[in-house]
């Protein structure tokens, strides 16, 4: 799994639309297609000159031809006053994703931004870094991420009886 770090790639995965919500938590994921990944943007503009390199796109590994699943966590100052629980909250993030490994790259290649939209109460999780605060945190991740995962199989469509042969239809009382 890779990890976001530039803020071109942060505002590109979040311009992917959220796909899960917990109280504390917001998953966007921007699905990659092999072509938006291998292709390089070619220069235009008047000052542009064909003969320099082009751009690499956001979201290439040099030297993988594979695309990767990749992941950001988005923790703002706003909603964690402490750097120590911002911090903290983040390797949660990155623990709970990499158990969740084999199920993201079961799915189509894609970026991932895990964004904390709400403050924890301060006055329940007295401490910056508390073991209560890291379960409760975790909890959310996994319920997030569970979410996320999960792939939804349609239902079969429930056959009409008209539509059955005569010899498999049976009438309830009959004999």
């Amino acid at each position: 799994m890779q990890r976001l770090q530039t803020r071109p790639q942060f505002q590109a995965t979040m311009s992917g639309g959220t796909i899960s919500r917990t109280p504390h938590f917001a998953l966007h994921r921007l699905v990659l297609s092999e072509t938006d990944v291998a292709k390089d943007a070619e220069p235009t503009g008047p000052g542009a000159k064909l003969s320099e390199p082009a751009p690499q796109a956001l979201f290439v590994v040099p030297g993988c031809q594979v695309p990767q699943v990749w992941l950001g966590p988005l923790v703002p100052k706003r909603w964690a006053k402490r750097s120590v629980t911002r911090h903290a909250i983040k390797r949660q993030i990155y623990a709970v994703a990499s158990e969740f490994d084999a199920q993201l790259r079961a799915l189509p290649p894609a970026a991932y931004v895990v964004r904390l939209r709400a403050g924890f109460d301060r006055k329940q999780f007295i401490s910056a870094t508390s073991d209560v605060l890291k379960q409760a945190v975790r909890a959310e991740l996994l319920q997030l991420l569970t979410h996320a995962t999960r792939r939804k199989t349609p239902k079969p469509a429930p056959v009409p009886v008209d539509a059955l042969p005569p010899e498999s239809v049976v009438i309830a009382g009959a004999s």
